[in-house]
Formats: structure tokens, sequence, C-alpha cells
């Protein structure tokens, strides 16, 4: 009768349920810096380029939409405009306030561009 055969050694780099690894603590490099960055942090990053994106795309769709109508409304054009302006700056809010930052800064002159870029083309 011959002896019963091991069970086959599962690789080293494959996922072993029953036997986990220990956490690793995360390497410092010189200078005192991790490698590696806190899930929160990259989580708020996320979040908050999301945010500004989706936001910013509202912005820039009532702009096109300014551009759009007949130059006989032109009071409606600059509205639009303006209204995306100022959806503009409710998203540099936002990912400052995700941020944590004061959400009055001088950043928030940034979320004004896609208003003054409308308007000039209107009135152009």
């Amino acid at each position: 009768m011959s002896a019963p055969t091991p069970p086959p050694r599962r690789a080293r780099h494959l996922l072993d349920p029953d036997n986990p690894r220990p956490s690793q603590p995360t390497r410092r490099r010189k200078g005192g810096k991790r490698d590696g960055m806190p899930i929160e942090i990259v989580q708020r990053y996320v979040l908050s380029v999301l945010a500004a994106t989706t936001i910013l795309h509202l912005s820039i769709g009532l702009v096109f939409a300014g551009l759009v109508i007949d130059d006989e409304h032109r009071v409606s054009q600059i509205g639009l405009c303006v209204l995306g302006g100022a959806f503009g700056v409710m998203a540099v809010a936002a990912a400052l306030a995700i941020h944590r930052k004061n959400p009055l800064s001088p950043w928030l002159l940034l979320g004004t561009l896609p208003g003054i870029v409308g308007v000039w083309m209107v009135l152009a």
C-alpha cells in the first residue's frame, strides 16, 4: 500500500483563504514619506473629480445652449451663459468642500471661466 500523497502546494503568488498573509506596514522612503496613499485620500480625490466634472458638464451645456439660441434672444443667451458660470463656480466650490478646504477662495474665479467664454462668444 502506498503512502498518501500530500495535497499539491499552492503557488505563493495566489491567495490562500485558509492562510492569509500578515498585513505589512507601509514602507517609508528617504525623508520619512510613505510609499502609498491612504484609501480615504484616494476616495476624496475620486469623488471631487467626479463631482466637479459632472457639474462642469452641466455648466458647459448651459453655455452651449446659449450659443445655439437665435441672436434675436440676446438676453436669454447671456442669461444661460451667466447660469453656466454660476454652475462652474459651484463645481469648484464642491471640489474644495470635498477636500475640506474653505470654499471661499480665489480658485472660485476658475469656475467663472465657462460663463465668461460663453458671453464673449455670444457677443462676438
